[in-house]
């Protein structure tokens, strides 16, 4: 892999914003982000990423090249938290096994967000509709988790109303349901609805996502110093397995002929692992897992890694490939 590519990636505002936030916790800085303020970051990314998914999927369609997008995204969102579970299961209870399972197999939005910028500073394609197939990857994971527990447990999740409320966080949570209704948007307006929204949905983007990552940072240095429960194995795995599961996406990718920017997109998708949606959903499903080790796996190691390394390393593999 280039050191250009590297370079490119990781001298980026937002991503040095990232690395700021890290600097102020370990020197033991008073930086801080009014707690709203955190939360309207993500409001707005996720609206910002949604108008425009919706906008560029109006102009595109639901053609078989979308639809075949669509399909892989979902195939890949079951295939990852199965194999994982039986890896992890290899060390772990079954608790632990499948909330961390769960985790890597859904997906972080963030993530997908700065890979997106990513193609954008590098003047590479995608498209529109790969927002969608970020909003369909989140659920299938948690649904898994659920069913798996159930089974490999051998205890019924015999409250109905317990069931309801789990399907609703995973089909319902706010991020999947304002992306999709953002994509909506999009889509029903088009190029007029866009064109009105983009002097704060697109001028402004890369400021919000500054300051999302920048609060971001100071999160990941908090949750690095939990990791001392997590052990080796673990660490390993929230390191290993984003660069296997993202390599599956590209090989499926190049066979099924995705085009550049999306193949990267799926595998960023693919390689990412939730910090928000399926921690909620596993706190509320399965108390019996330590959140000590989800969280911090997915927010301090695979999160850093993904935004820093993965990101030009997925490119650096699709670039070769797709050469």
């Amino acid at each position: 892999m280039s050191l250009d590519l590297v370079l490119q990636n990781i001298l980026n505002p937002p991503i040095l914003f990232f690395f700021l936030g890290m600097l102020a916790v370990f020197l033991k800085s008073d930086l801080t982000i009014p707690q709203p303020l955190p939360k309207l970051f993500s409001l707005y990314l996720l609206i910002a990423i949604g108008l425009h998914g919706g906008y560029e999927l109006s102009k595109s369609g639901l053609s078989f090249d979308v639809l075949k997008a669509l399909g892989l995204a979902v195939f890949m969102a079951i295939l990852v938290p199965i194999y994982s579970y039986f890896i992890l299961k290899t060390k772990l209870d079954t608790y632990n096994s499948v909330a961390i399972a769960s985790t890597f197999g859904s997906i972080s939005a963030v993530t997908f967000i700065t890979g997106i910028t990513y193609l954008q500073t590098i003047n590479i394609e995608y498209g529109g509709y790969m927002v969608a197939a970020m909003t369909l990857m989140e659920s299938p994971a948690i649904v898994i988790g659920l069913v798996f527990a159930a089974i490999f447990t051998k205890e019924s999740s015999d409250e109905k109303t317990k069931w309801n409320e789990i399907l609703k966080e995973a089909f319902l949570n706010p991020s999947v349901f304002l992306l999709m209704g953002a994509l909506i948007i999009g889509m029903s307006t088009g190029q007029k609805g866009w064109h009105s929204m983009e002097p704060l949905f697109g001028t402004l983007f890369k400021g919000f996502l500054a300051f999302f990552l920048l609060d971001m940072g100071l999160v990941s240095a908090r949750k690095i110093y939990e990791l001392k429960k997590a052990g080796l194995f673990l660490i390993g795995f929230a390191l290993i397995m984003p660069v296997v599961n993202a390599s599956i996406a590209i090989a499926l990718a190049s066979f099924f002929g995705l085009s550049k920017g999306d193949a990267f997109l799926l595998a960023l998708l693919s390689g990412s692992a939730s910090y928000i949606a399926v921690p909620a959903a596993m706190r509320l499903s399965v108390p019996q897992a330590n959140p000590g080790l989800y969280l911090p796996l997915s927010l301090a190691v695979t999160f850093p890694f993904n935004i820093t390394l993965g990101i030009p390393l997925y490119y650096y593999i699709i670039n070769t490939f797709w050469s």
